[in-house]
């Protein structure tokens, strides 16, 4: 097994997940926002340090994804945040791409940016600590998109992202989101991420990506958040391992899901399910949540130096019934205790 492959296997091991922290400062100074919380590079490092530092935490986290502000950033006494988690034996990650910009043409449509000195960047990102990547590309659901353009675009960004990394020693974490804004059913989606997935692999396949060396991070099959009929958990397990096995060849190591919006409950359920569900599945199957794994602690610490501890068992809990979802093994029992 190449070293790629073992920082791979490391990072989906024993029911352990991935915590994404990659926040934007925009993004997470408006959930600072939201709860009052000033938004400072010293309180954003603060709640990142809060996260990583939680006491057995470990147990259940492989990986953090940082953003490129907080994989630079260093506590009071001088001690790189990336080096802390290291110490852990949390394997830090690095967000490389620049965001989803307007498709041109192509209204109401994205393609994410930030090929143009990749290269250049992962190199020094590799230096910092870095050992994993993460690029998502966003897919718009209606009656008639995504198009094939943004199909297309999205997945050869995605591919040529991927060899990227792995010419420079990262894994890939290869994040294709099809978003549950709207009212389309859960037959929408699953029609939609099979097309993405399909278009994804193919790109991958072309430009020689290592499936061996990466992870996949797609969303789960769910309804809409305005559709009017909700699909139940059992129904979005059995549609995401159908999309996954028809479309995700067995020489990918690991999926994470993404939480996507779900709240972090549904989120625990639907992972739960899917690992419960009888039949094939070749890949390890866990978790790679932002919001559903820190909502009930940032709400909890709002700030306060006074309320860490707190912040700190809300968050232990939430990853603690992450990893038992993982595992096929949570219940409500184990969400109340």
């Amino acid at each position: 097994m190449t070293n790629l492959a073992q920082t791979a296997h490391s990072l989906i091991a024993d029911g352990k997940g991935i915590l994404a922290a990659d926040e934007t400062v925009a993004t997470i100074t408006k959930r600072f926002d939201a709860l009052k919380i000033d938004s400072t590079p010293e309180s954003r490092r603060d709640y990142r340090d809060l996260l990583l530092t939680t006491k057995g935490a470990p147990e259940f986290v492989s990986g953090v994804i940082f953003y490129d502000e907080t994989i630079r950033q260093k506590e009071a006494d001088g001690k790189p945040l990336v080096a802390i988690a290291s110490r852990l034996g949390i394997i830090p990650g690095i967000k490389v791409d620049l965001g989803a910009k307007p498709l041109a043409g192509h209204p109401d449509e994205y393609v994410t940016e930030g090929l143009d000195g990749l290269r250049e960047r992962l190199i020094e990102y590799r230096e910092l600590g870095a050992r994993f990547a993460k690029w998502r590309a966003v897919f718009k659901v209606t009656g008639a998109l995504p198009s094939r353009a943004s199909l297309v675009a999205n997945a050869e960004a995605l591919a040529r992202y991927a060899m990227l990394c792995q010419e420079q020693e990262l894994v890939p974490i290869v994040e294709p989101e099809v978003l549950m804004y709207g009212p389309h059913g859960i037959e929408r989606c699953e029609q939609v991420t099979s097309e993405v997935l399909h278009t994804v692999f193919d790109a991958l396949f072309v430009h020689g990506v290592r499936l061996e060396e990466m992870l996949l991070k797609p969303n789960m099959v769910v309804s809409g958040d305005e559709s009017r009929e909700r699909a139940g958990v059992e129904a979005v397990a059995e549609a995401t391992l159908r999309v996954l096995r028809r479309h995700v060849p067995a020489a990918v190591p690991g999926v994470v899901f993404l939480s996507g919006g779900q709240s972090d409950v549904l989120a625990t359920r639907h992972l739960d399910a899917i690992n419960r569900a009888e039949g094939r599945k070749p890949w390890t199957l866990s978790f790679s949540y932002g919001r559903a794994l820190q909502d009930a602690a940032l709400s909890t610490w709002r700030g306060r130096h006074e309320n860490v501890g707190a912040a700190q068992k809300a968050f232990h809990h939430r990853a603690r019934c992450n990893a038992l979802a993982a595992r096929g093994v949570y219940s409500d029992v184990e969400e109340a205790a």
